[in-house]
């Protein structure tokens, strides 16, 4: 994902990505650590939209601990 489509979101759609995002870098880390990830560089890769998400979100104020909790 890129920077400029993460700012395009809106809100909900921000926060439904970043949970995608979250999900699937906690299911490549594992993959990792079971040495059945073969892409590695994809670890990275959802690691850096994690970020751009989560640094969107700050920008716009939300309060991401809040809103996935719930």
């Amino acid at each position: 994902m890129k920077a400029s489509e993460a700012h395009n979101l809106k809100d909900e759609e921000l926060l439904d990505r970043l949970r995608q995002a979250k999900e699937e870098h906690f299911g490549l880390r594992f993959q990792h650590a079971t040495g059945e990830l073969e892409n590695t560089s994809a670890l990275s890769a959802a690691r850096r939209d994690v970020a751009r998400l989560l640094t969107v979100a700050k920008e716009r104020g939300i309060d991401v601990e809040k809103e996935l909790r719930a």
